[in-house]
This record gives structure tokens, C-alpha cells and sequence, in this order.
């Protein structure tokens, strides 16, 4: 719980009608910390704001207000749940570099993850096998590195950067879009759970603040803001991911893309940010050598990760028909009548030979009568 009570000043500045973070830090520059802005006469903050918020800001405090400040206090007296405001000392210092931080944040976990040397991993909700196990992959080996990974706890690749941080000693953060007594989606639930206890969800957003679209979008600067750089995993090519990877740039923060297949929609958006000259990365060793983190020098050799060139030999639990079928199957999608072709099958043998396949976890079957390799 927050140990000073100057959290309540600067609750009720933000939740001002009126009073967004341009306005919030707009004052706070002119007249100084919140509770000098609340005994400020109105004549003075009448010339830094409308008539009408200033009336408020002298005014005494709202109902609504007041019952906001009653429930976050509530909030506060659980375990690891923190206020962190503009003047708080565990306030990120990589946020105050960027155009417009976030006034206040309601955080619940570890603390000490906002001020940890980190990089974001972000992608598709609607992600391949492949993509996530790549996320999940890459996010464990930077995080056995000392990095935290920072996420948005979406569905998809976020969900999974964030499972493969959790497996390491740097762990992970979640930003997200809603008030933090909800969880959205509903589906990680269980996962909010693990990293309240053993990471960091962060939010700029009120207790109550149900799942609103274009909060999304806003709290990406947050999730670049914190970390040295972002890569993106599964794109497509009007992604919600690449408004993260060009708020980056903004904020000076590298940009890095996983490829994928040339006919993969999924892989449109990141191999539209290697044209654009984000830099292209394979395994975890790519971001530690373009990225100068302060890590001792046994954690810079992370393992690299499998990649297309794994043989199907390689696989455990396969038959000999198993392997003449997955041979034939690249990390391309390809239609299962051309493999029936090939493979002088029936399209009956060959689907039994597939479900084998899928269960064993080597291919993924994706729409449209297709199936590509996913390990």
C-alpha cells in the first residue's frame, strides 16, 4: 500500500472533470503539486485552465470523487497494490522521457519491475502455434537474461510473452486498458493472477474502468515508454501492434520484427517494419547484441532458438509415416489436397496421418482445408 496519503491529491487532479494528462501536467509545471493547486485562488488557475475546470479545482471535492478515493483506498489496503504519481520516487524514469507519461498509475505486484532494464513483445491477438511458441521462446530467453518483459495482456502473443517471462528471473509487466480490479480478457484470468504475485500490472486508468477500445491503443506508449525497445511478433497489416512500434520510434526506442512466411497474413505487418528498417531478429542474441543492457556478462549468451531448418528427424514420438508426411510439410502453408498429391495418399489416410501430427503438436491445421509445420 502507498505510504503517504498524497495519492488522494492526485487522484482527484486526474479524475477532474476536464482535467486530462496535457491539462494535469500543465499545472502541476505551473503551480506545483496538487495540493497547492487545490488552495490555489481561482483567479490564478482561471489563466492556465477554463473557467469552468478552475471553479471545480477551488470547489469543494465532488461526490463521485470522493467515492473514488473511498474504493482505490479499499484497493490499497490488499497486498502489492501501489499508487505511483508524477513526484513518487518508484515512478519509471523511462517514462518521464516521453512526450505525454501518464500522471498516475495504479500498479499491482512488484514494484521494482517499472525501474528494471526491459523490452516489450507484442503481436497478433489472433496468433499461429508457431507465433505463440516463438513469443513464449523468445520472451523466456531474455527474461533468464535479466529482462523484463513487458506486454499487454491481450490474447495471443502478448498472453505468451508474458508466460515466457514469468519462466525467468527478469519476469514480466503487464499494461493494461482497464481499471485493475478487472481483468480483460476474461480468458487470462488465471494468468493476471500469477503475475500479481510474481510480476507487475500496471495501469493509468481508474478502479472500475471497464474495457473501453480506444483505451487500447492509448496505453501502448506506456508498454514502448517503459522498455529500450519493442519486437513484433505476428502482425498484420493494419495491426494494433505497429501503432506500438511507431509510438516507439517517437520515444527513441529500438523496433525489431520476427519474419514469418511471405504468405502468412500474420507476417504482412512485420516484414512492413524490416522494410521500413526495423531490425530483423531470429533469437534473443539478436536484441542482446543491438541493445546495450547493463547485465553481467554470463547472461548476454542466451541459446538461441530452433528455426525453420529443424529437422522432422529431430521430433520425438514420430512413426516412419509420420515423418514421410511431415517432410513434406514446410512452415509454409500448403493445402492438404496438394499434400495428398504428392504423397500419393488418400485424403482419408492422410487426414488420420495429420490428427496424428496435430496431437503430437508438429503441425497446426489453419483454415481453408491448409496445415504449415509449427515445430
Amino acid at each position: 500500500m502507498s505510504a503517504d496519503l498524497e495519492w488522494m491529491d492526485w487522484l482527484r487532479l486526474v479524475q477532474t472533470p476536464g482535467v486530462g494528462g496535457d491539462t494535469a501536467r500543465k499545472l502541476l509545471s505551473a503551480v506545483g503539486l496538487p495540493s497547492q493547486i487545490f488552495k490555489t485562488e481561482f483567479a490564478v488557475l482561471r489563466q492556465l485552465v477554463s473557467d469552468r475546470i478552475a471553479r471545480v479545482l477551488v470547489g469543494a471535492i465532488t461526490e463521485d470523487i470522493a467515492h473514488q478515493i473511498e474504493v482505490t483506498a479499499c484497493w490499497l489496503q490488499q497486498s502489492n497494490h501501489h499508487i505511483v504519481h508524477l513526484a513518487d520516487a518508484h515512478y519509471p524514469k523511462a517514462l518521464l522521457e516521453i512526450p505525454d507519461p501518464p500522471v498516475l498509475l495504479y500498479v499491482k505486484g512488484r514494484l521494482d519491475l517499472l525501474s528494471a532494464q526491459s523490452i516489450a513483445v507484442v503481436g497478433s491477438r489472433n496468433a499461429t502455434r508457431q507465433g505463440v511458441l516463438n513469443a513464449e521462446k523468445l520472451s523466456e530467453s531474455l527474461s533468464h537474461s535479466g529482462i523484463v518483459i513487458v506486454s499487454g495482456l491481450a490474447a495471443g502473443i502478448d498472453a505468451a510473452a508474458h508466460q515466457g517471462g514469468l519462466r525467468g528471473v527478469g519476469s514480466t509487466i503487464a499494461v493494461v486498458g482497464t481499471g485493475l480490479d478487472l481483468v480483460y480478457p476474461a480468458s487470462n484470468r488465471g494468468l493476471a493472477c500469477l503475475l500479481a504475485q510474481d510480476g507487475c500490472i500496471v495501469s493509468e486508468y481508474a478502479l472500475g474502468t471497464p474495457p473501453i477500445a480506444s483505451n487500447f491503443p492509448r496505453r501502448n506508449r506506456i508498454i514502448s515508454g517503459l522498455t529500450k525497445g519493442v519486437v513484433v511478433i505476428e502482425a498484420a497489416a493494419q495491426s494494433g501492434s505497429l501503432i506500438t512500434a511507431r509510438l516507439a520510434l517517437e520515444q527513441g526506442r529500438e523496433v525489431f520484427a520476427l519474419p514469418g512466411s511471405v504468405h502468412s497474413p500474420l507476417a504482412k505487418g512485420c516484414h512492413q517494419l524490416i522494410k521500413q528498417g526495423a531490425k530483423l531478429v531470429e533469437s534473443a542474441q539478436d536484441i542482446l547484441e543491438e541493445i546495450q543492457f547493463d547485465l553481467p556478462q554470463s547472461s548476454r549468451n542466451v541459446e538461441k532458438h530452433s528455426d525453420a531448418s529443424t529437422s522432422p528427424a529431430s521430433v520425438p514420438g514420430l512413426s516412419e509415416a509420420n515423418l514421410r508426411v511431415l517432410s513434406m510439410i514446410g512452415f509454409d502453408p500448403v493445402h492438404i489436397e496438394v499434400l495428398a498429391t504428392e504423397l500419393a495418399l488418400a485424403i482419408a489416410d492422410l487426414s488420420a496421418e495429420l490428427c496424428e501430427l496435430e496431437l503430437l503438436g508438429t503441425i497446426e491445421n489453419l483454415p481453408g482445408g491448409y496445415v504449415q509445420r509449427c515445430n
